[in-house]
């Protein structure tokens, strides 16, 4: 992937389910998993929350410095590894991923469950925007079989369907259970 040219899913504006939850829930600490060129973390910060976003391109990280300059609001965007939880700091009161878990190759989804363990806090919330699917062994998306993974350790609130360029998705919202972190 690159960012050359506007690629499809930099809209350059936050969605109305980030900011419903961030009217309806007090500022705290953010992570957007895949942030991209930082529309979400700019959004969060300015309503008061620390905000940080990891992606793994370059050029993307840059310009999302340069438009939090220009919005001149204080956020932490870096290029790493969504994988690696020992740089992500934490915990979060809020994780949030829009397309970037149903990218990862199977192999490496149970990884990014259970860092999700090590970074959000006993009462955070993990809101993720997906594609969906019935195979995510062949047609990139989230199945079923990934979320039954992260319902083994998140408590599932929230489920609204949709579509994205006439594919299936969905925004899901997920809660710690406290007893996770005892």
């Amino acid at each position: 992937m690159s960012y050359l040219g506007n690629p499809p899913w930099e809209s350059g504006i936050t969605p109305p389910e980030l900011i419903d939850f961030i009217a309806s829930h007090p500022p705290g600490r953010a992570l957007d998993l895949g942030c991209g060129s930082g529309t979400n973390v700019i959004t969060l910060a300015q309503h008061g929350w620390q905000a940080a976003g990891i992606d793994y391109i370059p050029r993307a990280i840059r310009a999302g410095r340069k438009k939090a300059h220009h919005a001149d609001v204080d956020v932490n965007l870096r290029v790493d590894d969504i994988i690696k939880t020992e740089n992500m700091g934490g915990p979060y009161d809020l994780v949030l991923d829009m397309g970037c878990y149903h990218g990862l190759p199977l192999s490496l989804r149970p990884a990014y469950r259970r860092n999700l363990i090590d970074i959000l806090d006993k009462e955070g919330t993990y809101l993720l925007y997906a594609l969906t699917t019935e195979d995510a062994e062949h047609i990139p998306g989230v199945s079923q079989a990934d979320i039954d993974g992260f319902s083994q350790i998140l408590e599932l609130q929230f489920q609204q369907e949709g579509t994205d360029r006439e594919r299936p998705s969905a925004w899901f919202r997920f809660k710690s259970r406290a007893w996770d972190k005892l």
